[in-house]
């Protein structure tokens, strides 16, 4: 392949002009051999211009990431799709490494993205030389080769980086080469502070952390190893930063490779001691280690820590990201006897002069809020905001060491106090004052000391500060009472000054910063205290239109939560507003969507997905209103039909959701158009979301049967879904469902004439049967439309049976499908599915006109009865259970939330036990090993299955019961033939006669008290049924003498 015309096909894609015929021509050539090696040799060429060379490295990226390894043609096709052909993939893997050393940094960030992708593929299997070529650059005298032989060690690692520690093992084999040769070469690079030298540095730390964050290698770190990195890091940790990074601008200072390399060394030592350095919280095979860091390592570096905290302290420059992971890694500390000794004489003044000084409103804080309020909104509500953010990190060490060592709380709380009680103290003092009290509301108020103090602090320093001419002194203040939310009012009118205080500020305040606290703190309040919500009840109309213009002006997605539970809260008074308030979030909804930078916008697509939820939270307040549902029902349809004319599949789900709840009491005309327009739709983009089609699918074949049977377009449309479902490649998850919706037809339509529908639907399953199944799931659900099938009319389902015919088996499948349905009968679970199961069993032995295949299995169909009728009884008895159980789980929960560690000996003391514990118990899992041997029952054949809340006429009060339907049965074969009522009871044990009597009796219960109850409905006289004999007696089974 020329390079000259791939180069200038390249240059054409730079230029708006050129780019459209550039582009064809790449597309013609990139199948070509030898186009993706050109591509290589153009990004590593230093006579090609850069920009062609990027446009090459981000061309090539792509077909790596996307045609690399070898492919399967889809199913039903014989072509294979493309891939980069062998001979090419070899010379890029022989040139790749060289070309990542030999890039500059734009060019190499796409050639590492190949690295990794061709790595993931390719080794250890195609390309265990990967491993030399790194192995050889790393020694080369020549530093230059290094950073580039790291960054591509560094590509080789993180393609390990979250594998289970038994898929590592060629990673571990590849280290044990590379991690004493990068050992080595840190500790040459280590005297060296020049930019270079530290940025190699950042790379090989950035290596170890991937190597380590989720599972220890430890035949790679004995502890000579580890001591020899412990001092490593800590030498990084606490060398100082060159003096001359001061003049750089203070925003860019964080970017600098010297406070970088520190907070790699940083992140590292942290995540050591969080998931492998302390004893009682570690798996068993790190037990040894974790003692062993927490004696020898701990200590030492926290004191590096407390060093560079103290540099903070003296208002010397710290990164954040440093000064976040210090302080993450105190808070590890707090735990533990060894490392609390050496914190606590600091513990007051880390408190007052660290933590509390960023807890403070600050000066860029003040400086958002003025120059840009709405990104001050979005910054403080950021969860990723809050994951790097050292104020954060602060708030969880102070939580921590107030909540389990008992001298810091009083100490900290008195410092507040003296804050918030000094006249002319400093407003954002007393903003980290209110701050550092409502991080501690939790812990305050379940201390008998303090809690009966907080309504008065709230009186004497929060509601005061409501009238500040300060905005972030009003929005701290919302926040406090947010925080104290749950507080026991003991003055009634405290609690109303709280409510008002908290819906004049969002109704009234100029500050929108100030208007989002507010709006939280006053749906907490209304959440947890009654009287709050009828406060707040005649104001309700103008709460929730101002919450609407604020969701619109700062769309924040905190707000949607907001709404969606003050709709929970007031559904009768939101009732009267729904419409309005559904169209104001219809606009909101449409202009979000269709704002240039959605894409761009990961919280716009949040926001977006929590107007919808609350949309879906009116539609439920008033689904028992008509005429309201109906006006909302054209509102959602636009929404729908802009989702799916914009194809915005991230919302499909959603606008299903909304389609779901328009249909659960009524089926109007405009929403089975909408049926026909899912179906195009489902062509294209819904095969993978037929499990979330599956509840509003269910609502037009139950909630109006009539209209579905009433036009064939509607069963036809919905039956080619499942067909389609069935026989592609969706996955065995949307098969069960598409087999449960046919089962669900038949059930529906059980004497509704769709006889022509029947043949097709068990051709459908069985014909799915005959291919590969890897789950008993997808296996019962497709048997059980056959089941169903039978219920609806047996002679109908035999007939099918005689007649279908698969083309590698000529025979009927009858004996087949009975077959197999006996094999499976214990792989039927739940409560609906046994009850099918029971059901089709018993139509079964009593068929009139019996199959040979029936008479075959004659013996099993009795004993399978009966072990379905025991999983029913375990089920409803094991539900109980489980709901008594988690009752206690979370009492037992609160209990141990409140723990606070009374001293360094009881500490000491804990772990010891803790560590004795685990030991005993191989890891915390073992201990109740003898326990579940008493059991034979399978945890998940007594829980519901995910398809049962699809609901059938049979589940339904009223509907068939199944011990009766069994007895009836039974009893009918009994006295119509002998026999063969011997042949299935013969084979039972004493035990399973017993069990038969048992049900049978149960049966009889079941029918007298169902009739006792239909003659009080009729009557309303009560009858007593204890005295009844049963009306039939199957004491006298033949062969029970």
């Amino acid at each position: 392949m020329d390079p000259n015309r791939i180069i200038q096909a390249l240059k054409g894609t730079i230029d708006p002009k050129l780019r459209l015929q550039a582009e064809n021509e790449l597309n013609q050539s990139y199948k070509i051999i030898n186009f993706a090696p050109s591509l290589l040799q153009i990004i590593v060429s230093d006579q090609v211009e850069f920009p062609v060379r990027q446009a090459a490295a981000i061309y090539l990226k792509n077909m790596v990431t996307q045609y690399w390894p070898d492919r399967e043609p889809p199913p039903g096709e014989v072509i294979f799709p493309f891939n980069i052909h062998e001979n090419d993939r070899q010379q890029i893997r022989d040139n790749i490494v060289e070309g990542i050393i030999r890039s500059p940094d734009l060019v190499r960030a796409q050639l590492t993205m190949c690295l990794r992708a061709i790595i993931k593929h390719d080794f250890p299997g195609h390309w265990t030389a990967v491993v030399d070529k790194i192995g050889y650059y790393l020694q080369s005298s020549n530093s230059g080769s290094w950073l580039g032989s790291l960054l591509c060690l560094y590509q080789l690692v993180k393609t390990y980086e979250y594998k289970k520690a038994e898929e590592r093992d060629p990673l571990i084999a590849a280290m044990q080469i590379f991690l004493p040769r990068i050992q080595q070469q840190m500790i040459q690079l280590l005297p060296d502070n020049s930019h270079y030298s530290v940025l190699l540095q950042k790379q090989i730390l950035k290596i170890f952390y991937a190597l380590v964050q989720y599972a220890l290698p430890l035949p790679l770190v004995n502890n000579q190893t580890m001591t020899q990195w412990m001092e490593i890091f800590r030498t990084v940790i606490d060398r100082n930063v060159p003096a001359e990074t001061l003049q750089i601008d203070e925003d860019d200072r964080p970017e600098l490779v010297w406070w970088k390399c520190k907070k790699w060394a940083l992140r590292i030592v942290t995540r050591l001691f969080e998931r492998y350095g302390s004893p009682g919280s570690v798996t068993k095979e790190y037990f040894e280690f974790s003692e062993f860091f927490l004696k020898t390592y701990a200590v030492g570096i926290q004191q590096v820590l407390l060093k560079i905290l103290d540099q903070y302290r003296l208002k010397e420059y710290v990164a954040p990201r440093v000064l976040q992971q210090a302080l993450n890694y105190l808070n590890q500390g707090v735990y533990h006897c060894i490392t609390w000794k050496q914190m606590k004489p600091h513990m007051q003044t880390l408190c007052e002069e660290v933590i509390f000084s960023l807890m403070c409103y600050k000066d860029e804080d003040e400086e958002l809020w003025q120059e840009d309020p709405y990104e001050y909104i979005r910054m403080k509500f950021d969860v990723f905001e809050d994951y790097a953010s050292p104020t954060t990190a602060a708030q969880i060490l102070l939580y921590t060491a107030a909540k389990k060592r008992k001298e810091v709380l009083p100490k900290m709380m008195a410092f507040c106090y003296q804050i918030l009680t000094e006249p002319n103290a400093d407003p954002r003092k007393k903003d980290g004052a209110l701050h550092v009290i409502g991080s501690l509301a939790d812990i305050l108020l379940k201390k008998s000391i303090f809690k009966d103090q907080m309504e008065l602090m709230l009186q004497n320093h929060v509601f005061p500060l409501f009238m500040s001419n300060l905005g972030y002194l009003r929005a701290r203040s919302c926040w406090t009472l947010h925080s104290f939310s749950s507080l026991k009012f003991h003055n009634e009118l405290n609690l109303r000054n709280a409510v008002e205080l908290a819906k004049k500020s969002l109704l009234d305040d100029k500050e929108m910063p100030v208007k989002v606290e507010a709006a939280i703190a006053l749906q907490l309040l209304i959440s947890h205290q009654d009287q709050a919500r009828e406060y707040v009840k005649p104001y309700i109309r103008p709460v929730m239109q101002e919450l609407l213009l604020v969701i619109r002006e700062t769309e924040n997605d905190d707000l949607t939560n907001v709404i969606q539970k003050l709709i929970c809260e007031y559904s009768q008074e939101v009732a009267s507003i729904a419409v309005e308030m559904t169209q104001h979030l219809a606009e909101i909804f449409g202009r979000v969507l269709q704002s240039e930078e959605y894409e761009e916008m990961e919280d716009k697509t949040v926001m977006a997905m929590g107007i919808l939820h609350t949309i879906d939270t009116i539609l439920t307040v008033v689904q028992d209103h008509k005429e309201i549902t109906q006006q909302l029902e054209s509102i959602c349809l636009q929404i729908i039909g802009l989702v799916l004319q914009k194809r915005v599949i991230e919302f499909y789900e959603e606008i299903l959701s909304l389609a779901y709840s328009l249909t659960c009491h009524l089926v109007s005309p405009q929403m089975w158009q909408l049926l026909g327009v899912l179906y195009e739709v489902f062509q294209q983009d819904y095969f993978e979301y037929f499990a979330d089609m599956m509840p509003l699918l269910h609502n037009y074949i139950t909630v109006d049967t009539d209209t579905l049977l009433s036009n064939p377009k509607n069963l036809e449309i919905i039956y080619a879904m499942c067909k389609k479902v069935l026989t592609g490649d969706a996955g065995e998850d949307a098969e069960c469902h598409a087999a449960k919706l046919l089962e669900v037809i038949v059930l529906q339509c059980k004497g509704r004439g769709i006889d022509q529908c029947i043949p097709l639907f068990v051709e459908a399953v069985l014909e799915r049967l005959t291919r590969g199944v890897k789950t008993s799931e997808l296996r019962t659900m497709c048997l059980q439309v056959a089941i169903a099938a039978l219920y609806y009319n047996p002679e109908l389902l035999f007939h099918t049976l005689e007649n279908i015919r698969f083309p590698h088996n000529p025979e009927p499948i009858t004996a087949q499908f009975i077959n197999q349905w006996m094999n499976d009968t214990d792989c039927f679970l739940g409560l609906h599915d046994r009850k099918m199961c029971i059901i089709g069993l018993s139509i079964l032995m009593g068929l009139p006109n019996r199959p040979p295949a029936v008479d075959a299995v004659a013996a099993q169909i009795v004993p399978s009865v009966l072990l379905l009728f025991l999983g029913l009884k375990q089920v409803c008895a094991t539900r109980q259970h489980s709901e008594h159980e988690e009752h206690t789980k979370a009492e037992k929960n609160d209990a141990e939330d409140n723990e606070e560690i009374q001293s360094d000996e009881e500490e000491a003391n804990e772990v010891n036990q803790e560590m004795q514990e685990n030991q005993a118990g191989g890891g915390g899992d073992g201990g109740d090993e003898d326990d579940d041997d008493e059991d034979d029952w399978d945890d998940d054949a007594l829980e519901e299955t995910a398809l049962e809340g699809f609901s059938t006429p049979i589940d339904l009060e009223g509907g068939v019961d199944e011990y009766q339907f069994f007895a009836q049965a039974l009893l009918a074969v009994q006295s119509r033939d002998v026999s063969w009522y011997h042949l299935l009871t013969a084979p039972l044990s004493n035990d399973q006669k017993t069990q038969l009597q048992e049900i049978c009796a149960l049966a009889e219960h079941r029918r007298t008290s169902s009739e006792s109850k239909r003659i009080e409905q009729q009557t309303g006289y009560a009858f007593d049924n204890k005295g009844l004999v049963p009306s039939f007696n199957f004491g006298s089974i033949p062969g029970s003498n």
